[in-house]
């Protein structure tokens, strides 16, 4: 049986052009710019499954992060386009963080990260 791309001749969604090893080396070093920082992935998990929490959730849910720590990271998930921030204007003023949809598509990739992670535990133990 033929695979649709094949009969229509384009790549489907997912699959991309092979890469070089020295493209495939920038665009991992890319990627790891945009996660690197000790609290992301952490802040990342806290708001996979399209979860909107405030501040102080965040807060409440990493409690070894200091505040000015989760403000930081926030803010350069925001500026790389991972989270989103939602102000509301209201008194007191009231803040909330989400993934935005490139933000929430980390999480299949991420989700392979921890099965690959795992299985080092399961060899060596």
């Amino acid at each position: 049986m033929t695979r649709t791309d094949e009969k229509v001749r384009y790549l489907p969604e997912g699959e991309y052009e092979e890469h070089t090893p020295l493209s495939a080396a920038s665009g991992v070093e890319n990627a790891l710019r945009i996660l690197e920082g000790r609290w992301k992935l952490v802040i990342l998990f806290h708001l996979f499954g399209g979860k909107v929490l405030r501040f102080s959730d965040l807060e409440r849910a990493i409690p070894a992060i200091s505040q000015k720590m989760l403000i930081q990271q926030l803010r350069q998930m925001e500026a790389d386009g991972i989270v989103r921030r939602i102000v509301h204007h209201q008194v007191p003023p009231k803040v909330e963080y989400c993934l935005t949809d490139w933000g929430q598509a980390l999480c299949p990739a991420l989700d392979a990260l921890l099965k690959w992670a795992a299985k080092k535990d399961s060899v060596e133990g």
